[in-house]
């Protein structure tokens, strides 16, 4: 038995390190149908794969394919056959696998794609004797077969719109413009009536009757929305010169700057003062920093799962970022040494977006599968479904010195609402014309909110009470498909999967658009982090116009997230019951039940060799160095997040996709 005992002690720690090994380097399983691991454990788009381009680092993507080339009329299915392009996106499966439909505009249930050029119309106006699309899809008789349209179920119209014989709504604007915009040509009849006369003709304010039609009119510093509704003009908003402040000099306009920025006297802009801005993106090889002022770049977290939304706490530089498509929120420190990430939660469906409360130190985020936006501490000791009820919410962003948060819905009736940080006083702020809002940012100098919108492919701004539309920038092919936006000083920021690249552009009005980045794999989140982007100041404590005179203490509960305003004589009377929001956010423990398993394992093993160990000690009177080893071992394995270092070459990833290119020289 002593030499049983010597080889048990032999092959303890190579056992020990093998375990260890799996548990330190293992990565997070890819999604099954969504992903492709490549050999060295990294996750991938499934799409990459077989695609003609290497996006592995080890060419794994590429390995197996038996490449089928088509020429360039045609389109390669995933079941590796070729078809017309023409057969793109037509609503049926030609592919036999589905890939010819996968590669279209990702429209949202209920709603019909038009092709790559066009837009996502409402199943209600398929086949319905109209064309609404370009290439009249819509209404072809491969789709449609040659049945009589189907007619439109009857609905109440709005106040601007005409309700046609077949019960659709249509604009009241066009009624009797000489062109039949109702399937049964009901708005060409009875012409010769005032239309003035029937509900003002939807006009908000002033109808003017014509011999043939109508017109709405809007008084003096008014203008007109949507040709019936009429909204006052903001000079500033309307000549959009000012990155900040618009103040009026002597009749004409002039701009400045607030206290935390500083204006270019050559370009005009307002530059944020103190610390260099930094980019932060996700991909799906990790997270990464970007200088905006030079060419320096990092890794943060190179071969873990980065891929999804991502926000920033600027006070303690944290970054937060969350896995596309599941529910685990996690944390870095930019300032730590290591830089480790850390779970913070595990949250209640997945996680579309996310947006940092840096006032209330709360974290905010949506859920698709839910339905719901979230709240939650930033350790994630507690979270809270805060609104619920939504259908996709898409995006969320947060203005705690207003109090207000936002959000986005890109489902059967998309919208985008506003509501105070409690979840209550909820306002739409946008219901027409818009199509698949997907990404969220503010623009708070100016108090303005951005949104994409991936029907239209355009990103679009108003003011935080749903007025002064205006679209910023239209597709100009890199807006295809984007997941992150964000606004800082002049320009729009955002990832963009078609083209693999990071860029950004005027918030004004869309010129000088840059490549910041190139050959990215899977862009999803970006963020700015910056100190002027998230300035101190009074919090609205919970709800707009609500600001304490000593604290505002948040109390987040398993069915309530409560504000309140404290004293410093409440703050005595009731330390031992609420939370302040200025306690210091402590680090959460890494809970993955996969590590759990790995861990128990690994105890349950070194355990028994101890025992052994032991044993064998006292019978042979010999010293060991197993226990050693073992504890060693044990240490090491603490955090499953910690992965292998990159192999020789992959920083050659990097440089290339922080390469700024000049779009000129394309």
């Amino acid at each position: 038995m002593g030499h049983l005992g010597g080889l048990f002690l032999l092959i303890a720690p190579l056992i020990c390190h093998h375990i260890c090994g799996v548990a330190a380097h293992s990565l997070p399983t890819c999604h099954q149908e969504q992903e492709f691991r490549c050999s060295d454990g990294v996750c991938i788009s499934r799409s990459e794969e077989c695609d003609g381009h290497v996006d592995c680092e080890d060419g794994s993507d590429e390995q197996h394919c038996s490449h089928l080339w088509c020429n360039k009329y045609e389109f390669i299915c995933h079941g590796r056959r070729c078809i017309s392009t023409q057969l793109l996106c037509d609503g049926v499966d030609d592919c036999a696998d589905g890939s010819d439909e996968d590669s279209c505009y990702n429209c949202t249930a209920g709603f019909f794609s038009c092709g790559l050029a066009d837009i996502c119309l409402p199943k209600n106006k398929v086949c319905d004797g109209r064309t609404d699309c370009r290439d009249k899809r819509d209404e072809s008789r491969e789709l449609c077969g040659s049945a009589p349209p189907i007619p439109q179920t009857s609905i109440a119209c709005g106040l601007s719109e005409f309700q046609c014989g077949d019960g659709e709504c249509i604009r009241h604007t066009s009624r009797c413009d000489h062109s039949p915009d109702c399937s049964d040509g009901s708005d060409e009849e009875n012409c010769d009536q005032n239309e003035c006369q029937i509900n003002n003709g939807g006009c908000s304010h002033n109808c003017v009757d014509l011999p043939m039609g109508f017109f709405c009119h809007c008084p003096d510093n008014m203008k007109l929305v949507g040709d019936s509704q009429c909204e006052e003009v903001d000079v500033c908003l309307e000549s959009d010169i000012c990155d900040q402040l618009c103040v009026h000099i002597n009749g004409s306009l002039g701009c400045d700057c607030y206290e935390e920025y500083q204006m270019n006297l050559t370009t005009g802009q307002c530059k944020a003062k103190g610390d260099d801005a930094q980019l932060v993106f996700s991909t799906s090889r990790g997270v990464y920093l970007k200088s905006l002022t030079s060419s320096e770049h990092k890794t943060l977290a190179p071969n873990l799962p980065g891929l999804g939304p991502v926000a920033v706490l600027v006070s303690n530089r944290t970054l937060y970022w969350a896995h596309q498509g599941r529910g685990s929120i996690y944390r870095i420190s930019l300032d730590e040494k290591p830089q480790v990430p850390v779970l913070v939660l595990n949250a209640h469906g997945s996680v579309s977006s996310l947006a940092v409360d840096w006032i209330h130190q709360l974290l905010y985020w949506s859920s698709v599968e839910r339905g719901s936006v979230n709240v939650a501490l930033l350790d994630g000791s507690s979270q809270y479904q805060l609104i619920i009820g939504l259908d996709k919410p898409s995006a969320v962003a947060v203005d705690p010195l207003l109090g207000f948060i936002f959000w986005a819905q890109c489902g059967s009736s998309p919208n985008i609402e506003r509501a105070s940080l409690d979840g209550q006083q909820r306002v739409a702020l946008v219901t027409s014309s818009i199509n698949q809002p997907v990404a969220l940012s503010l623009d708070m100098p100016r108090q303005l909110l951005y949104w994409f919108d991936q029907g239209t492919r355009s990103i679009s701004r108003i003011n935080l009470d749903g007025r002064h539309r205006k679209t910023v920038v239209e597709s100009n092919g890199f807006l295809d498909r984007l997941f992150g936006l964000a606004v800082f000083e002049g320009f729009l920021y955002w990832g963009e999967e078609v083209t693999r690249s990071i860029c950004r552009a005027s918030k004004h009005n869309g010129i000088n658009l840059e490549i910041l980045a190139s050959h990215v794999n899977s862009p999803g989140g970006v963020a700015i982090m910056q100190p002027a982007l998230q300035p101190r100041g009074p919090s609205a404590c919970g709800r707009p116009g609500v600001v304490c005179q000593h604290e505002c203490v948040v109390q987040l509960l398993p069915h309530s997230l409560q504000f309140s305003c404290f004293s410093p004589e409440m703050r005595d009377s009731n330390k031992s019951s609420t939370p302040a929001i200025s306690r210091t956010v402590p680090q959460s423990t890494l809970s993955d039940p996969m590590f759990a398993g790995i861990l128990s394992l690994i105890v349950l093993l070194s355990v028994l060799l101890a025992g052994m160990a032991l044993w064998w000690w006292r019978g042979e009177f010999r010293p060991s160095r197993s226990l050693t080893a073992q504890s060693f071992c044990l240490k090491e394995s603490q955090d499953p997040l910690l992965t292998q270092e990159l192999p020789m070459g992959s920083n050659t990833f990097v440089k290339e996709a922080l390469l700024k290119v000049d779009l000129d020289s394309e």
